[in-house]
Order: C-alpha cells, then structure tokens, then sequence
C-alpha cells in the first residue's frame, strides 16, 4: 500500500495516462503498417475489387506500400520547424488530424489515384507521430519509468498491426476504414485536458504554467517539484545561450556527433532489418512457403506474438537496458532470417518441404519477437535520450530525414527484389544488414536507462577509446 501511494505520489500514473492517450495515435499508426496486408489481396481482386474498377497490378501494390515512407520524409524536415513555434501539444493534434484525413481519403477513394494521396497523409501522420511522441515522453518522464513509456509506443504499434490483420480479414473494405478511423477521434477528445511539455513552456519563459503542468505530471507532490522546476530553468537558461550557436555549429560537438552516428546505426538497423516491408507483403510471403497455415492466418499469429514480445519489451526496458536489449534483438534477427532464406533457398532447388512447412511460420515470429524487444522501441527511445535540448529538434529531425529515406528504398524495393534475386537471396541480405547493426551497436551504443540528459550527454562528449567495449 504504501508502495502504491508513493508511485502516486511521483505522479508516474499520470505520466502513463497522458502516455497512453498519446498512443492511440500509435495504434492508428499500427494499423496502416498492417492495412496492406489484408487489403491488398481485396485490391488485387478480379471479381470486384474495392476500389475502383479494375484490380490493381504489381507496380500499382508497391507504391501503395512505398508511399507511405515517402510521405513521411516528405513531413519529416518540418516537424522540428513546427513543434518549436507550435508546441509539443498542439503539434500533437496536427498530427491527429492528418491521421484522420489519411482514413478518410482510404474510406471514401473511387480510384487508385486516392489511395495514393492517402497513404502520402499515412506517411504524414506516422511521421508526425513517431517525431513528436518520444520528445514528449522524454520531457514529461521520470527517468526511471522513461524506457517502459517509450516501449508502450512499440506496444501501441503493434497492436494496431494485430487489429489491422484481424479487422482486415473480417471485415468489409469500408467497415474496416471506419474502425480505424475512431482511433484518432477519440485521442483528440481525450487529449484536450492533458498538459503541455513543462520543458517547452519553460523555454517560451511560460513559467507558471511548466510549473502547473510538472504538478499534475509528479502527482501535486510539492517536494518533487520544487528541485526540478529549478534544474528545468537551469537547464533553459544554458539551452537558451548555446542556442545563439549558428546552426551548423551544433555538429560541431562531439556529443551531438556520437548521437547523431548511434541514432543513425539503430534506425538505420531497425528499417533495414525488414520490418516494414514484412508487415506489408505478409500474406504475400505466406503464400510463397506453400504452408498448410493460411496466408490470412499466418500475419494473426505474427500480430499475437508482436503484442507479447512488446509487452515484454516495456517491462524489460528500464530493468535490463537499452543496450543489452538491442544486441539480443539483433542477434536473434540474424538467426531468423538464416532460416528464412535457407528455407526458400530449398524450395527454389525443388526439395520438398512438406515436412518442414512450419518452419516460415516460426522463422517469421522469431524474427518478430526479437525485433520487438529492442531494435523496434530502442532507436526511438535513445534518440530522445541523447541530445542536448537546444539541439534536440534539429537533430532528431535529421536522425528522421535519414530513417525514413532508408524506409522508403527498403519498402520500395522489397517487393521488386523478391522478384529479381529471388526472396531467399532478400533474406540473406536483411541478415547481413542485422549483423552489421550488431557489430556496430556492440562498438558504440553506451547505457541510457535510468540516467539524466545530462550525464549522457556528458558521456557522449568525452567518449574516450577506453570507455568504448568493443
């Protein structure tokens, strides 16, 4: 009981209320990552395909799926730009209504040509979101709790993927598109009384209400307060000097370098490691394997075991550490897609594999429980970790300009290089590139969890030959 009334009292209730109203955007975002998979067989249709009136061709289906990382370096370059003037919240609700206007335009699309402009809005959305929501925990969070609110937004994720793969396979094209829709409505009307960022308030000298909103976020305990609102407007005073540094001088410091070279290793690892070209042909690959599972069925399976490795992942983020858990992640993806390129290497030379029909299926879950518990939520979460506040919003922007350029080639030529090469020589390449994230995360990634900006910042700059372990 009292262990209860002091995590009340720390005001980490709240801080995980605001996290999951937030996340509702996440689970919008989930389901556009999963939506082609279930859709895209309905699309392909020759007896009536749900949009328009002829069936959409293979050169049509990938841009459906590319074009969502495209929309999303489209926003990307002015999501730093906006969230400063506008703020953390408000810029939160733009993104809330360009997840509606992306389901909307999917709802009501009489042609491929709407489709097209409504996965540029997904893209829009997904990259308003994964921007503006990490900063906000970070700024919001107790350091203790910060990786576990930061693998929520993987959980969120998801679970908007498993609802996209169930929805989509039970339910009409339309009908579908309004369950996703309610998703983003209903974050814009809980969202209205939650505060705004205390950092961002106390940057615009908006000093009354940081401090009324660091009292709602540390449960009204006074004595919690006080020292962080003091070291909140320490920290905006030297923010508000370095932030005089013309802007290329920022990455003229040795810590914003290091952030910027680890940020890039792990998003770059985490979009080449395949992610979102899986959850977009999903039923296309199960129906290569030639598995007695249904190709409908199978991305069900893979949408459970996202939600447990997920769940898993939260609990372990701010126990085991960000470190440790990214290297077992990267580990474990290499041994997946082995598997999953031998077995349709053996295909390719006609061996039958009746008997090891399962194994596609289990390759592809392992790859997806491994991925979920580090490569997924880590780059997120560290990239919000690592940067000094007056340089936070460049350079996350550029981190973001970088992962969603590596996305939409990843996505855009998956389809083609299945193809081309051949899928298991695709999956032999994805596990080089989960290697090299292993090699590179092991040589460079320092711990975050549990520590101050400060400290890891500190950390960053020094960087000496000795501190590192590889």
């Amino acid at each position: 009981m009292n262990e209860i009334s002091r995590q009340q009292s720390n005001g980490k209730s709240q801080q995980f209320l605001v996290a999951i109203i937030m996340n509702l955007l996440t689970v919008s975002g989930g389901i556009s990552c999963g939506w082609p998979s279930p859709v895209i067989p309905k699309l392909r249709s020759s007896d009536s395909p749900a949009v328009g009136d002829a069936p959409m061709n293979d050169e049509q289906i990938s841009w459906i799926s590319s074009l969502l990382p495209i929309g999303s370096l489209l926003i990307t370059p002015f999501c730093g730009i906006l969230s400063e003037p506008l703020g953390r919240k408000w810029f939160t609700y733009l993104a809330a209504i360009s997840h509606i206007a992306s389901w909307l335009l999917i709802m009501l699309a009489q042609n491929h040509f709407c489709l097209y402009i409504a996965r540029l809005f997904t893209g829009v959305s997904i990259a308003m979101t994964i921007f503006i929501l990490p900063m906000y925990v970070s700024e919001i969070a107790c350091e203790d709790i910060r990786g576990a609110l930061g693998g929520l937004m993987m959980f969120s994720g998801n679970l908007g993927v498993l609802i996209a793969y169930v929805a989509g396979a039970h339910l009409s094209y339309r009908l579908f598109t309004g369950l996703s829709l309610a998703f983003p409505l209903l974050f814009l009307v809980a969202f209205a009384p939650m505060p705004e960022s205390p950092t961002f308030l106390m940057r615009r000298n908006r000093h009354l209400e940081a401090y009324k909103s660091l009292m709602f976020l540390r449960g009204n305990n006074k004595t919690l307060v006080e020292p962080l609102f003091n070291r909140l407007m320490t920290q905006t005073k030297i923010s508000d000097s370095a932030s005089k540094t013309i802007f290329p001088e920022y990455f003229n410091d040795r810590a914003t370098r290091m952030g910027l070279i680890i940020s890039f290793v792990l998003l770059g690892g985490q979009q080449l490691s395949g992610i979102l070209a899986m959850l977009s042909y999903a039923e296309t690959i199960f129906q290569r394997t030639g598995s007695l599972i249904s190709s409908q069925t199978a991305p069900m399976i893979i949408g459970v075991i996202q939600i447990f490795a997920s769940y898993v992942s939260t609990m372990l983020m701010d126990r085991t550490g960000r470190r440790r858990l990214t290297l077992i992640s990267c580990f474990g993806m290499v041994m997946s897609h082995l598997l999953f390129g031998l077995f349709f290497n053996l295909q390719r030379h006609d061996y039958d594999l009746s008997s090891i029909s399962w194994l596609p299926l289990v390759a592809l879950s392992t790859y997806i429980a491994f991925y979920c518990l580090g490569v997924g939520p880590v780059p997120f979460v560290f990239t919000s970790e690592v940067f000094r506040f007056d340089v936070s919003s460049s350079a996350t922007t550029l981190c973001y300009v970088f992962y969603w350029t590596v996305s939409s080639v990843a996505v855009k030529t998956f389809g083609l290089a299945m193809d081309v090469l051949g899928i298991d020589v695709c999956f032999f390449v994805l596990a080089s590139f989960c290697a090299v994230c292993l090699i590179l995360s092991y040589c460079l990634m320092p711990e975050t969890k549990g520590r101050t900006r400060e400290d890891i910042v500190d950390e960053l700059g020094k960087h000496r030959r000795d501190e590192i372990e590889c």
